[in-house]
């Protein structure tokens, strides 16, 4: 692997990894089958990711057609990871397990253990039968979808591919590794003037952000839209105030503390909400919404916009806030929903969605046409990374934890096989236009 690694780093020579025998194992962040029960009983906000993600050596995957073998040089922590780690909803195993048995190629994703992550930046270092964009030495990032395209359901949009899947939640071989085994379609250029933590944060919440806001298949964001975006300091709320930002819309975005709410306002939005010094209640008890507190906060986004309601929520909360996201959006507004982090199971009253012709449209990742456009902001500089911190590969736990317990800022990073953060800049004239939008989540 150190053999590998010096050519990475060196740059100069990048083809020289075809005269390198691909390591026969490596290591990589995993969950073990024979532990899906070890937090059985807990509530969620105890079962503890650190106890359950280990770093371990794992056998190296062979290529198969149309798939590629990347050197991962680092990685990013998203909320599938913590699912994943605590075993909820479901183990992710019977998801590699299906996978292998619907799929003849898949076989080898069904293993005692499983590899997370669902990003990527590093470099190519092998291809399977039939992939000609990519060569060995090229320098990626990578989207998380998955998807077979062997039924027609999916040419249109693939994510309506019945074989769709997320890379490293739904199948082996992830990103939180020293290697990674994608689907050579998953594969994108890496932006030149970031480094490899920076260039590997955004894949997921930037894709995602971007079909739930901007695509047609999400809300289909315009000009002087008011979008109101719940946890906007977060992963994707952190993309999704960009997007918004950038596409001439009025964001509103509730954050949870002052730090956070300065974030925002740093990166364009005037008008933001602190939910905990308003002190919002959505729900009386575990069992009844609160209706009169939906009513108070959208008085108050009223105040904020001088007296517009929002034509598009980003709903990814969930159960806590989607009762108030439906009440607040205006009449033939849309609520986009995704992700669900605070629980599945939603309750509004419906009189506020059927009578005021509101749309709730679901969102789940993107297609390989919006990853690339998402993609390519990044590239241009018009959408930057939030990157907070970094840890090492041997501390994924504990990133993962932080993310649970959403103690961060943005996106958190990972390296693989990165020796250390700020390499891989191979544009500083250009990065240098920027520095101050790249840098501002570190340390929040």
């Amino acid at each position: 692997m150190q053999h590998i690694l010096d050519v990475v780093l060196d740059g100069s020579r990048p083809r020289d990894l075809l005269s390198i025998p691909v390591p026969e194992e490596y290591r990589a962040a995993v969950v073990l089958k024979e532990e899906t029960e070890i937090f059985q009983g807990l509530p969620s906000r105890e079962k503890d990711p650190r106890k359950s993600i280990h770093v371990q050596k794992v056998p190296t995957p062979q290529p198969g057609p149309g798939e590629a073998l990347v050197v991962v040089m680092a990685s990013s922590i998203n909320y599938n990871t913590v699912w994943s780690a605590i075993f909820e909803p479901l183990p992710t195993f019977g998801f590699l397990e299906r996978y292998a048995r619907s799929v003849p190629s898949a076989i080898g994703h069904h293993r005692p253990f499983h590899v997370l992550g669902s990003d990527l930046s590093g470099v190519v270092l092998r291809t399977g039968p039939g992939v000609s964009k990519w060569r060995p030495g090229d320098r990626v990032v990578a989207h998380c979808l998955s998807v077979e395209l062997s039924a027609p359901d999916g040419h249109d949009d693939t994510m309506l591919d019945p074989d769709q899947r997320i890379w490293g939640y739904e199948t082996n071989y992830g990103g939180l590794g020293e290697l990674a085994l994608v689907k050579a379609n998953q594969l994108m250029p890496k932006p030149a003037h970031l480094s490899w933590e920076e260039s590997a944060c955004s894949g997921l919440v930037n894709s995602t952000a971007y079909r739930q806001l901007v695509s047609r298949n999400g809300a289909g964001m315009k000009q002087g839209d008011t979008v109101l975006i719940w946890g906007a300091a977060g992963g994707l709320g952190s993309y999704a105030t960009q997007l918004a930002v950038n596409g001439g819309a009025i964001p509103v975005c509730v954050v949870s503390d002052d730090r956070k709410a300065e974030l925002i306002r740093a990166m364009g939005a005037e008008h933001v909400i602190n939910r905990t010094k308003e002190g919002y209640e959505f729900w009386s008890d575990d069992q009844t919404p609160n209706p009169r507190e939906w009513k108070r906060f959208g008085s108050h986004i009223r105040e904020l916009t001088g007296g517009e309601d929002p034509d598009i929520v980003v709903e990814h909360p969930g159960r806590e806030t989607f009762g108030a996201s439906v009440y607040v959006t205006r009449r033939g507004g849309t609520i986009v929903t995704c992700a669900s982090t605070s629980g599945y199971r939603h309750e509004y009253d419906n009189r506020y969605l059927w009578t005021a012709l509101k749309k709730i449209v679901g969102s789940h990742f993107a297609n390989y046409r919006e990853a690339w456009e998402a993609n390519r902001l990044i590239t241009k500089g018009f959408i930057h990374p939030t990157l907070s911190a970094v840890y090492p590969l041997l501390n994924t736990g504990d990133a993962a934890r932080e993310v649970q317990q959403n103690l961060h800022s943005g996106k958190i990073g990972v390296l693989g096989l990165a020796p250390r953060e700020g390499l891989g800049i191979d544009a500083p004239a250009f990065r240098e236009k920027y520095e101050a939008a790249i840098n501002r989540f570190r340390g929040a």
